[in-house]
This record gives structure tokens, C-alpha cells and sequence, in this order.
């Protein structure tokens, strides 16, 4: 008798064990294969949200299971979810039905037109890039503009998050509460003082990046060179404008690496040596540096520069027209030497 009631306890304990392992497994245990990104769309199906998922779990059937429970193909939030290791199917249902995303980096540089950058960022988000390009033209529109070109001052180079489905009304309303939050009382009073209207600004700002290649130790040197420049009555002759007005030509699908003299006379409003004064707009997507260079530029007599190519990234400055002939041919030397062309 006792041998069979040892037996009858053995067996119970194996069953216990068996199922206790399947709930663990199905509700507690770790069920992420790999680590990784899931993106589920508006409007998925239920297969295409598990086939997104699948890649990257153990136990198909266990999340199935639970994402069945949970009614996820009906409950979904769309979205990008990270997949961690150490995470059951529960965390992995409750995450997309509470659409916890995990935001996205998005990098925006220097970019020449506000479409460039779209191209970079739709790769970032649910909406292709003419739907988004689009949708942005409309809200340029509606703010009285051409098209969203137009908005480039809107926008500052850094590095911002957002989520992959993110819209372009809610991607711009974020720089255009950055843009409000910029121009403080104070710095107005200093864009009156300037005599320069704001488009003036953005345009002598996106000048002094350009040259300064994004590092901020001389910008304010750079602005309070071209402004002096721009007061004299001088042309500016900012070499990254007339690569600007060649590039817009050729719908900024030509590079260039040297300005040559065949490029000074660049038919475009853009190009500071055909033309006098302050170009129409902005040649690139700023950051705040430059344009507070510009607000508190520097009071130089400089009136020429030119890239020192004893310094990479830096510049030679002088008010004199023979110094900067003998720095102009020491550079252009330089680049003879180093074969650029």
C-alpha cells in the first residue's frame, strides 16, 4: 500500500512539475530569443504582427497564447518595441497594448533643403517621404509660405527622439515650440538692434556654420566679419554660397569639393559674389551657436578670411587685402598638394 501511494505521489509530483514549468515558461519566464526592434503598423493584421514578432521569440505558441488572451490584434497600439532579453510574453502583449514605444534618434544636420532632411527622417517613421514631404508642404501653406522649404528656419541641427509614428504635424509642431522657446525677449531686442530682419539672420547664421564647419570657436568672429562686410557695402563672397547656388542648381545632386572661378558666376540669388547683401534665406538647417553668433557677434575690423592649412577647420583673419592675397595662395597651395579638386 505504501509503495503504491509513493508511486501515486511520485507521479502527481512529475505532473505538478510538468505544468508548473509550462505556466512559468507560457506567463513568467524569459521568452525573447533575441534582442531587437519590432515595428507594427497602423492597420496591421494579426499575422503580420506576429510575423513581426516572431523572429525574436522562443515559444511561438506561448505568446500566441497569450496575445489571443489579451485580444492583442484588436487592442494594439502601433508602434516601435524593443525586444530585451529576460522579458515574458505578458510584458511583451501588456508593452504593445499600452503602446510603451522606444523613441527613435534622429539626427538633423546641416542639411541644404528642408527635403533632404524629410528623405533622412521618413526612414525613421511609419510615413514615407513623399507623404510626409507633402503634409509639410501643407502646413507651410497654411502659415502663408510657398512650400516647406520654407519652413528651414523652423528647424535647428541636433539630435532630437521621436517615435517611429510620429506625423509630420506633431514632428514640426516640436521645432516650432523650440523655434518659440528660442527667440526669448531678449534675444528680439538683440534681432532689433541688429538692424537685420529674421530671415536675414537665419540667412547670415546658416553663413557662419557653413564656415565655421559647425565648431563654434570662431563663429562669432565669422559673423562679425560678414557683418562688416555687409555694412561696408561689399559683397559677402562666402565660398559656401556659391557652392549652395551650384548644388540648388543641379537640385542638390552635384558635390563639390573646391570652389573654382567658373563657380563664382552661378546664376542664384544665393550666391554672395555675383550678388550684394544678405542672401534670401538660409543655405543649410542651423544650430543655436551660430545664430547667437550672429546676435552677439563679435566687433572686429575683419573683413577677409580664409582656412588655415596649418590649423584644419580653423581660419586666417585680416582687414588687410595683401595678407589675405598671400593666406589665399598659401591655401590654394595647399589644396594643389593635396590633390583636391
Amino acid at each position: 500500500m505504501k509503495k503504491i501511494i509513493l508511486i501515486i505521489s511520485v507521479v502527481v509530483i512529475i505532473i505538478l512539475g510538468f505544468f508548473g514549468i509550462r505556466f512559468y515558461n507560457k506567463y513568467v519566464g524569459n521568452n525573447v530569443e533575441k534582442d531587437g526592434f519590432v515595428l507594427i503598423p497602423h492597420n496591421a493584421k494579426p499575422q503580420q504582427i506576429f510575423d513581426s514578432i516572431s523572429p525574436y521569440i522562443k515559444n511561438k505558441n506561448y505568446f500566441r497564447s497569450i496575445a489571443e488572451d489579451k485580444n492583442l490584434s484588436g487592442n494594439f497600439k502601433p508602434g516601435r518595441y524593443e525586444l530585451k532579453s529576460g522579458m515574458n510574453n505578458r510584458e511583451i502583449v501588456n508593452m504593445i497594448l499600452a503602446g510603451n514605444q522606444t523613441p527613435n534618434s534622429f539626427r538633423i544636420k546641416d542639411f541644404d533643403d528642408v527635403y533632404q532632411m524629410i528623405g533622412r527622417v521618413s526612414k525613421k517613421t511609419e510615413i514615407d517621404s513623399t507623404k510626409f514631404a507633402n503634409q509639410l508642404n501643407e502646413i507651410a501653406i497654411s502659415k502663408g509660405y510657398k512650400n516647406a522649404e520654407d519652413l528651414k528656419k523652423y528647424f535647428f541641427n541636433n539630435t532630437y527622439d521621436f517615435f517611429w509614428t510620429v506625423t509630420p504635424k506633431e514632428f514640426f509642431n516640436k521645432f516650432e515650440s523650440d523655434y518659440k522657446d528660442f527667440w526669448t525677449t531678449e534675444r528680439i531686442a538683440k534681432e532689433k538692434q541688429s538692424g537685420l530682419s529674421r530671415d536675414q539672420i537665419y540667412a547670415l547664421a546658416s553663413i557662419v556654420y557653413k564656415e565655421s564647419g559647425g565648431k563654434p570657436d570662431e563663429q562669432k568672429t565669422i559673423a562679425g566679419l560678414y557683418l562688416n562686410r555687409y555694412k561696408k557695402g561689399m559683397k559677402l563672397q562666402s565660398d559656401p554660397t556659391v557652392i549652395y547656388a551650384v548644388k540648388q542648381a543641379s537640385n542638390f545632386t552635384q558635390q563639390i569639393k573646391r570652389v573654382y572661378y567658373k563657380h563664382l558666376k552661378a546664376p542664384s540669388p544665393y550666391n554672395t559674389y555675383a550678388n550684394k547683401g544678405i542672401p534670401p534665406g538660409p543655405i543649410c538647417i542651423v544650430d543655436k551657436n551660430s545664430l547667437n553668433a550672429v546676435l552677439d557677434a563679435e566687433k572686429n575690423n575683419y573683413i577677409f578670411m580664409c582656412a588655415d592649412p596649418a590649423r584644419f577647420g580653423y581660419h586666417k583673419f585680416t582687414d588687410n587685402a595683401e595678407e589675405h592675397a598671400i593666406n589665399a595662395k598659401a591655401y590654394q597651395d595647399w589644396l594643389n598638394k593635396k590633390d583636391i579638386k
